[in-house]
């Protein structure tokens, strides 16, 4: 694994089918870009006894790390991606989700300003319903995708992201971007590069949401 890199990717797993994990994996080897390393950190899946994960970042060892613990949540296991990043900058990838070929160039392009920012996504649905999200204040009124901070969207300075911790609990990725604002410069842009499926019945909004189905309908 080079060292210095420009971009540290870091995508958490836990129990998500192979075959979305290999699809994000490869949206992230096909960037058009090769200046990043991507680090895999396992947070205790059960669903994988082949190892098919492990074998296939093996595979791609120059650019690709391998990390596994115990569960402890999406938060703790992004911090300790962080902390065995090399990039200047760092950035995440939900592993249901996937990058177009171009968004970490897209991401760098846009940091000549600023420490932090988050992107809109191109946002793959069902039906339109699936754009709207539970509002992290009120988790019975909904507000559409493109008006939330989405974690995996996060780019930034690695300084941001050692200083600044994330929160487990949900709405964790605008807290956070909203404590980040109070030390340095962010924002918002339109890049939809990022690839997000909303349509995931298993996704932590989907849940959420269907948690309050009965007052939404």
């Amino acid at each position: 694994m080079k060292k210095n890199v420009t971009v540290s990717v870091l995508m958490a797993v836990y129990n998500t089918d192979f075959s979305l994990v290999k699809r994000a994996i490869d949206s992230v080897l096909n960037q058009d870009m090769a200046d990043f390393e991507l680090i895999v950190i396992d947070d205790g899946s059960q669903n994988d006894p082949k190892h098919q994960l492990l074998d296939y970042v093996r595979q791609h060892e120059d650019r690709a790390i391998y990390l596994r613990h115990a569960n402890c949540g999406q938060s703790r296991s992004i911090t300790r991606g962080i902390q065995n990043s090399a990039g200047e900058f760092v950035t995440m990838l939900d592993a249901d989700d996937e990058y177009k070929p171009y968004h970490l160039r897209a991401c760098l392009e846009q940091m000549t300003d600023t420490d932090l920012l988050a992107s809109t996504t191109e946002t793959v649905v069902d039906t339109d319903d699936d754009y709207y999200v539970p509002d992290r204040h009120d988790p019975y009124q909904l507000v559409h995708v493109d008006d939330c901070i989405l974690f995996a969207t996060l780019f930034g300075r690695k300084e941001v992201f050692t200083n600044m911790k994330f929160q487990d609990r949900y709405g964790a990725d605008a807290y956070f971007y909203e404590h980040v604002a109070q030390n340095y410069r962010v924002k918002k842009v339109n890049l939809r590069t990022y690839i997000y499926y909303r349509n995931i019945a298993t996704s932590i909004c989907s849940v959420v949401k269907r948690r309050h189905t009965t007052v939404f309908t």
